[in-house]
């Protein structure tokens, strides 16, 4: 180390026009500059200091690590590249945090870097790259325990949760969350804001799998904690989760009258992209109640659609886009609604594997409604099995429910009994001895 900063020295005393003598002044000696340029010594802090200020250089110049930037100036980058990211352009925003933290380093500065480590983490993230994003967020979830004081602990399990969740990893995302929540409860610390986040997001992934009453308790749970800490963005979070879980549950009235609670709540804030993804879950309610409104549901959709390309990522367009290809097969427009539904497809790419198998789901029913029955039936075959890989049982069994619809209507009643079946195991239910003699003995 010592011969490199000695060649430095060297070099730029040489491009300076100066001889030894010149850069020893009268505070060191010409021949302690020629041990140093020899790689013989190595210079204190203080003579370093001195050998700049007479080459008219950074001591970085001298030391060969990167000049330190004022942590001003780096907040500057930093709120630059999260204005990027909340303006829908998360690559923008990843380089934007790299090119942070490739002027720091992590025992020097760390607040800083691991801010942009974090940023680049919710880049990925936003910009549906999923598996890099978790990569990064798991190395963030380790060094959240060593330092808690410079990583965001329940925001980076947050994050993680919802990335697990459109993986199609369910269990993983439930593990990690309900962890964290148990280390809560643990600590007494009281309700939060970044503690009722974490709920609703638990809330999302037990639906998913169809674990319908731990989804309600949790949701239950969020909405009393969002109460006592008046909160409305907490509270608006709440409600939104809640009402998709009455939804599930066939409770469309009590679902619309906190959907629309947390609408008012998120109309009266700045973020445009939570807002336009509510009105997706809203039109969703619309959609597929009792009394349903596909016309005010598509133009709802198509509002949102309006801002997500403004401000949203690819991934919420394809969310929006997969909300008005139903809308538009309740209409009876089946062309548009594949035309929504591939285009989707091909804007969530291969990571977000739940989402695309509710995608292949829409997709088979639209083109069943235009009579291409072989489409569908591989249509509904592929969403169910992505669907049980992502072990989202209760929504695999009626896809494979609604594939044996198809199949006894195509007059194929083997493959019907056998999808019926499928649905029966993902249900839960498990054949007996007795059903099973029965069936050897027909054959």
């Amino acid at each position: 180390m010592s011969g490199e900063v000695g060649t430095r020295i060297r070099r730029l005393r040489r491009s300076a026009g100066m001889s030894q003598a010149d850069l020893a002044g009268g505070d060191l000696s010409a021949s302690y500059i020629s041990l140093l340029e020899a790689g013989k010594r190595t210079p204190s802090t203080e003579v370093l200091a001195q050998l700049a200020r007479r080459l008219d250089c950074d001591l970085s110049d001298l030391t060969g690590a990167p000049a330190e930037i004022p942590v001003n100036e780096l907040e500057v980058e930093l709120n630059y590249a999260e204005m990027a990211l909340n303006n829908g352009d998360p690559n923008a925003a990843f380089e934007a945090y790299r090119t942070v933290q490739e002027k720091v380093t992590v025992s020097a500065q760390p607040e800083v870097w691991y801010k942009a480590e974090h940023g680049m983490a919710r880049s990925l993230e936003h910009g549906g790259r999923l598996e890099e994003a978790v990569a990064r967020l798991e190395a963030l979830h380790s060094a959240s325990l060593e330092r808690p004081d410079l990583v965001p602990r329940l925001t980076t399990v947050i994050a993680l949760c919802r990335c697990y969740r459109e993986l199609g990893d369910l269990s993983h995302a439930i593990e990690v969350a309900e962890a964290t929540l148990a280390e809560l409860e643990k600590l007494q610390l009281g309700p939060t804001v970044i503690g009722v986040e974490l709920l609703s997001t638990l809330v999302g992934v037990y639906m998913e799998r169809g674990d319908m009453h731990r989804a309600s308790y949790l949701a239950t749970k969020a909405i009393e904690q969002a109460g006592t800490i008046t909160d409305s963005r907490a509270l608006g979070a709440a409600y939104w989760n809640a009402s998709v879980v009455m939804h599930r549950n066939g409770n469309t009235a009590d679902a619309l009258t906190l959907i629309e609670k947390a609408l008012a709540i998120y109309a009266e804030g700045d973020d445009q992209r939570a807002l336009a993804r509510l009105r997706n879950a809203y039109a969703m309610v619309l959609l597929q109640s009792e009394t349903a409104q596909p016309e005010v549901a598509r133009d709802v959709l198509s509002q949102s659609l309006t801002s997500l390309r403004d401000v949203g990522s690819s991934v919420d367009v394809a969310y929006c886009l997969s909300a008005l290809a139903q809308a538009e097969l309740r209409l009876g427009n089946g062309a548009a609604a594949i035309d929504h539904a591939e285009h989707a497809l091909e804007l969530l790419g291969p990571d977000h594997r739940l989402q695309s198998a509710r995608n292949h789901l829409v997709l088979a029913a639209a083109r069943l409604a235009r009579g291409e029955k072989k489409s569908a039936q591989d249509a509904y075959e592929r969403g169910a099995l992505m669907l049980e890989a992502s072990e989202a049982n209760r929504q695999a069994a009626f896809a494979w429910a609604e594939l044996a619809e198809i199949l006894k209507l195509c007059g194929e009643d083997e493959r019907a009994v056998w999808a019926y079946r499928q649905s029966m195991r993902c249900m839960g239910h498990r054949e007996t001895f007795l059903t099973g003699q029965r069936l050897t003995s027909r054959t």
